[in-house]
């Protein structure tokens, strides 16, 4: 069973009904599927409510629920034929973003993105999705090698933010951020960029300076998370809620102010509660917006995706 979060209660407890009712019919000879095909229908229309009219704290939840689909579970889902590339060639390997070649739609591609991990043990070896400079330096040697090779750059952001530790900062953290960030920009090669879960601050943005920004339904993205703008204006991260609200954080916030070009729909409830679905759906997006690039030459792609920055604010 799918794990609820707080805003989610109503909903978790008419599902704890279901199951309780689906034990009994098993131990009993009581007809009682009508009553159970009563609450799910409940259930799903309660579900379709709460999510109709969520607020931006509530989407960041979502955005942050631990059994959304992350990095390698889209690579499994739609990169034929990929092979991880590793190593920034200067330090180590770092494991919090991680990418190399494959197939989108039959299209070859680099494809680059931030991985959090599923469990305890995994969440650790990727530091949470929180890269540090070797992982932003790797992201540019493999930009850089894209662009070598005429392929496109395809990047999945979800991180709550670059690494902030003394050792990534003595290592140059912020100039690695920097410089990934050109080399987004400076790309003579299409560049998607998709928001898959949380885009936060300048360790998101590092991978995504692309043509064509792309975010999930309850996505979000922001220069810091609503906890950090509460800490700084009201000196208390309880008014983290207020901080999303006003921050405009929201993919339909984003894309009214033309932050991002384009909505993923995901299934009702959220991705985790349909992985297969949301997946696919990114990848049809994916896909339609590569071929919309696909014919512009290096200098317009350059051109295009400057403007589109500048025009920003």
């Amino acid at each position: 069973m799918v794990a609820f979060l707080d805003f989610e209660k109503p909903i978790a407890e008419l599902q704890a009904k279901i199951v309780e009712l689906r034990e009994s019919a098993v131990a009993g000879t009581i007809d009682i599927a009508p009553e159970i095909a009563k609450l799910e229908a409940k259930s799903d229309a309660l579900l379709q409510q709460t999510y109709a009219k969520l607020t931006p704290w509530q989407k960041t939840q979502v955005a942050r629920h631990a059994e959304r689909p992350h990095f390698k579970d889209y690579v499994a889902g739609f990169v034929e034929d990929y092979m991880p590339l590793c190593g920034d060639r200067a330090f180590a390997d770092d494991k919090a973003i991680i990418g190399g070649f494959g197939r989108i739609g039959g299209r070859r591609a680099m494809v680059i993105g931030h991985e959090k991990g599923d469990d305890t043990t995994s969440r650790l070896r990727h530091n949470f999705g929180m890269a540090k400079p070797e992982g932003y330096r790797k992201a540019i040697r493999l930009m850089e090698l894209a662009d070598r090779f005429g392929l496109p750059v395809v990047t999945l952001v979800d991180t709550s933010g670059a690494f902030p530790g003394i050792q990534a900062e003595e290592r140059g953290q912020a100039e690695a951020i920097a410089r990934s960030t050109e080399a987004c920009l400076a790309l003579g090669v299409p560049m998607v960029t998709a928001v898959v879960g949380e885009g936060g601050s300048g360790g998101a943005i590092a991978l995504a300076a692309a043509n064509r920004v792309l975010m999930f339904e309850h996505a979000v993205y922001s220069v810091i998370s609503p906890e950090g703008c509460a800490s700084i204006l009201w000196r208390t991260s309880d008014r983290a809620p207020d901080a999303a609200e006003a921050m405009k954080i929201t993919a339909n916030d984003l894309l009214r102010l033309g932050v991002i070009d384009r909505i993923v729909p995901e299934p009702m409830g959220g991705a985790h509660r349909d992985r297969p679905k949301a997946i696919a759906a990114l990848a049809g997006a994916i896909g339609e917006e590569l071929d919309t690039l696909a014919p512009l030459r290096p200098d317009q792609l350059r051109t295009e995706r400057r403007e589109k920055f500048l025009r920003i604010g």
